[in-house]
């Protein structure tokens, strides 16, 4: 017979018949055993710092807005501490066997790039979660974190890697506004609102704005992103060398949590996200990572789902 301790050094739930029914305590996995197990979340862990970019339509109770918005853009400053959770996570079955769960922590805190003031910050943890029988599914990642807006959210989605020696394809990011519960249009729709023209003076968009902030970022932020593996392999010399992408949302499973207030005045009920861990080679043959993520929630009032999109890039320090 082995004690509990031993079997959570397994990464096995022992048997309640071995342990006895007052067996209560668990003894704490080893950090390679856990760390082993963490999937496509292994190079998380540590200090990641960069930049990017924020463009959300919040409501506007002055009654001066036309629209009844303001069209808020930032220059993002950002860090991400990721911590591997130090033992196993035992889901109790009832219609299989125990299942468990590896993952990370993480604390997310995002400034304002030019004034360096308080814009986010976002505790929470990625989970890596084993192929299933009941419900019948395949190996996922789940994404759960908290908002001090009063948000609380659990994503759910899949990997995919690849290699490469050439530039990825990243797909345009939707910032028109939409019916809600209608489709988002097609990528090159013009935005019907002058408050994401920048060629149409507004009142009600964030003035003045930082020269990283163009046209072509408002329209797609996503070119954020393109535009520093650009500058990366086609200025710097630097080899893009594989990707690890980390894709999920609230579309098929999880789901939001909204105090009443945000549910009454910017109710927020999906989010979906990409974040890209990717190997990159500098032109004197050294390796770094860097994260690469895109993000967008659609915030629902005055009859329209108005896309916040956030993307970022951020550099491996520790």
């Amino acid at each position: 017979m082995i004690n509990d301790s031993q079997s959570i050094l397994l990464d096995k739930p022992q048997d309640p018949a071995e342990r006895g029914a007052g067996a209560t305590l668990r003894g704490v996995a080893p950090q390679l055993a856990t760390a082993d197990r963490l999937g496509a979340l292994k190079d998380l862990p540590g200090f990641w710092e960069g930049t990017g970019f924020s463009l959300i339509a919040r409501p506007d109770f002055s009654g001066n807005s036309p629209n009844g918005f303001f069209l808020e853009l930032n220059e993002l400053r950002e860090t991400i501490e990721f911590t591997t959770i130090g033992s196993p996570v035992f889901n109790r079955g009832s219609l299989q066997d125990d299942i468990a769960i590896f993952g990370v922590t993480y604390l997310h805190r995002v400034t304002d790039g030019v004034t360096g003031g308080a814009l986010h910050i976002e505790p929470g943890m990625w989970l890596n979660i084993p192929a299933t029988t009941e419900p019948k599914a395949d190996a996922s990642i789940a994404r759960l974190a908290t908002i001090p807006h009063g948000n609380a959210f659990t994503t759910v989605g899949f990997v995919q890697h690849a290699e490469f020696d050439k530039l990825p394809d990243i797909p345009p990011a939707n910032t028109v506004p939409f019916d809600i519960g209608g489709e988002p249009p097609a990528p090159g729709t013009k935005n019907p609102y002058p408050e994401y023209d920048l060629g149409t003076p507004s009142a009600f968009r964030s003035s003045p704005l930082p020269a990283s902030i163009t046209q072509a970022i408002i329209d797609d932020p996503n070119q954020m992103l393109r535009d520093t593996l650009v500058r990366q392999v086609d200025e710097q010399g630097m080899t893009l060398k594989t990707i690890t992408r980390l894709i999920t949302s609230t579309a098929s499973a999880g789901g939001i949590g909204n105090i009443p207030f945000i549910t009454s005045n910017a109710d927020t009920l999906s989010l979906e996200s990409v974040f890209a861990i990717e190997l990159v080679e500098d032109a004197s043959g050294a390796e770094f990572l860097q994260l690469q993520y895109s993000q967008t929630a659609l915030l629902n009032f005055k009859g329209k789902s108005f896309p916040h999109v956030t993307v970022g890039t951020l550099i491996k320090a520790f």
